[in-house]
């Protein structure tokens, strides 16, 4: 199993296919196709804040369909899910980008996007298990002990991270950093909580490296376990980074 598995995108479409086209894949039909059929791997959070949500979203829908990427689902996602079922959510953090996008289309446009995005969320799994388990994707992270379980717990921890209920005063969650007492076989791969370089601790790997925060778009290359990274063109935001 050959991956290029990259960090949260959030509409940095440009950004992907610059780091894509490094990676060595050819833009072929208006969608990336390796040449020794690599895969691509998304860990969620496709959309908001950036320039190119809805591009974005249904590039990777393209590339799941067509058995040439894997997708996991990120808090973003999960919004937007619930935003085109209709659900009652508050248009913020991000959603409001994409939501304007959307709106800007035709009827048909919207209907069609609408449709693969739902489908795309519900036929992708929570988190993935790959390579006979030695490979975990998912968004925000997942213990040890929960591989392979997938209740309301274990969902929130995914999407959202070790949160402790308390908030910052702009109003982002407080997370536990869960990565530094992780002592699992299983090579973790998540994101969700921008920092300025690949975070690697314990056999995990954090590759969200803020791309639609200004700062770099991360793929991490499986199973060599190589980072490739491109600059991002967005304005740097230096107090949406971590540091630990």
């Amino acid at each position: 199993m050959k991956l290029d598995i990259i960090g949260d995108l959030h509409g940095c479409f440009l950004e992907l296919k610059e780091l894509t086209t490094q990676l060595g894949y050819e833009w072929i039909k208006d969608y990336p196709q390796h040449p020794q059929g690599r895969k691509l791997a998304f860990i969620g959070d496709l959309t908001d804040r950036g320039p190119k949500s809805i591009q974005t979203a249904e590039l990777v829908y393209t590339l799941v369909k067509k058995n040439l990427a894997y997708y996991v689902p990120g808090n973003h996602c999960n919004k937007l899910y619930r935003f085109f079922l209709g659900n009652n959510v508050q248009i913020t953090h991000g959603l409001e980008t994409t939501v304007a996008e959307f709106n800007s289309l035709g009827p048909e446009q919207k209907t069609s996007i609408q449709q693969h995005f739902i489908e795309l969320y519900e036929t992708s799994p929570l988190y993935q298990i790959l390579d006979d388990g030695k490979l975990i994707l998912t968004h925000a992270g997942i213990q040890k002990e929960d591989i392979g379980k997938y209740n309301k717990k274990v969902k929130t921890f995914v999407l959202y991270g070790d949160i402790t209920g308390e908030s910052y005063d702009d109003g982002t969650p407080i997370r536990k950093d869960w990565a530094s007492s992780y002592n699992g076989d299983s090579i973790i791969v998540y994101g969700h909580t921008p920092v300025h370089q690949v975070r690697v601790i314990n056999r995990t790997y954090n590759i969200d490296t803020g791309a639609v925060f200004g700062n770099q778009l991360t793929a991490l290359k499986y199973p060599e376990l190589e980072t490739v990274s491109v600059k991002s063109s967005m304005p740097y935001t230096k107090e949406k980074f971590r540091r630990y």
